[in-house]
This record gives structure tokens, sequence and C-alpha cells, in this order.
């Protein structure tokens, strides 16, 4: 982002999934669940369809969310289970994770998340992955009761911080969210690799 003027940043924005994270519950972890316990993918993810919004935004629990998409008849595997492999599938993004937490230490600016995850899940990854070494808050769909890229959650998130769009910078690895950040007037920037992050926010630094 050639054009971004570094003087004005007051404060990070970052999303978790596709960045420093694995993607908490996407399609392919629902896929890999569905061959490894042997159900019907199609019939899973319809139904997953159907609830995930509420799920995301804190309205039901993953007990809830399990029983309508997946427990709706008997299995020959718990429920206990299929939570641990849903748990299993987050890892570390190559080098931005490790990165990320010693650049935490170099800069003086606050760093917030702004993410659509499950309070379970949000939660888990927060606690086994040491993301509170990075981030100074979670903007999370799970405790907001709104998930991106509903405008509502980037304002808030502003708000909260008592900052400007202009003074915001924020990276997302889904270009419509990008978009819907940039619609705010939010310095919104596509990640697409560790490199390029790394060189943008090395340059917030600068000023200090």
């Amino acid at each position: 982002m050639t054009d971004l003027d570094v003087s004005k940043i007051k404060v990070v924005f970052m999303d978790v999934g596709g960045i420093l994270l694995s993607n908490g519950w996407d399609h392919v972890r629902r896929q890999k669940a569905a061959k490894y316990f042997d159900f019907d993918y199609e019939e899973m993810n319809n139904l997953h369809n159907f609830i995930y919004n509420v799920f995301e935004i804190g309205s039901i629990s993953l007990d809830e969310y399990l029983e309508t998409v997946v427990f709706y008849c008997p299995r020959n595997f718990t429920k206990f289970d299929f939570k641990e492999f849903m748990f299993a599938q987050s890892e570390e993004q190559a080098e931005m994770l490790t990165w990320l937490k010693s650049f935490k230490k170099q800069i003086n600016l606050p760093v917030f998340a702004i993410n659509n995850e499950s309070k379970e899940l949000n939660n888990y990854r927060i606690k086994t992955f040491g993301l509170h070494e990075i981030f100074d808050g979670f903007f999370s769909s799970c405790n907001l009761g709104m998930r991106k890229p509903d405008p509502r959650i980037f304002q808030k998130a502003l708000e909260i911080a008592q900052v400007k769009p202009e003074e915001s910078i924020y990276f997302d690895d889904r270009p419509m969210l990008v978009n819907a950040a940039k619609k705010l007037g939010m310095n919104a920037i596509l990640h697409e690799k560790f490199q390029t992050t790394k060189n943008i926010l090395e340059k917030l630094t600068l000023k200090e």
C-alpha cells in the first residue's frame, strides 16, 4: 500500500483466521471432519449454512450447534470426540504468529483483533496460541452479537478504540471484508503473504 501515511495511524486492527492461524471451522475443516467421522458432508453443510451465522454471533453454544448439524441422529462417535477434532484443526500460519509476538514488543500502537468466531473456538484459540501476546483486545463476533461484513462491527471497534477510520489500519485475508472496511474509510489491506504484511507493519515503527 504505497499511499499509506503511517504518521496518521493510531491503531492496528487484524483478522485472526487466515493471517495468524488457520481458519477455525471453514468448509475445508468440515469436509475433513465428514471424511474422518464418515458422515454425509452435504447434509451436514446444508444445516451448517442455515445456522452458522447464529452460532458465530454467540446466540447458541457449541453444543447447540453440534446438536443441530451433526448429532440430530445417532452417531458412532461422541460429541466430546467431535469437539476435540474441531479444536485440533487450528494451526499456526507459517512465520506470522511468531513474528507478530516479537513485533508487538517493538511498537507502541495498540493492536486489536476483529474476527468472526464462535465463542468456544475463539476462547480456545486465544488461550492455546497465546494471542494476548499480540492483541490488546478482541472484537469477536461471538461477543459483539454481529459479524463481518456488518459495518457495525468495524464502527464499534473504531468507537471503542477512539480513532477515526483514517487513523486505523486493518488486515484481512478476504477481499470482501477488506472492501467492507474500506467503505468506512479505514486503511484496509488484503493479507496475501507473510513478507508483504510484515513490510507494511514494519513501516509503523518508523513513526515512533
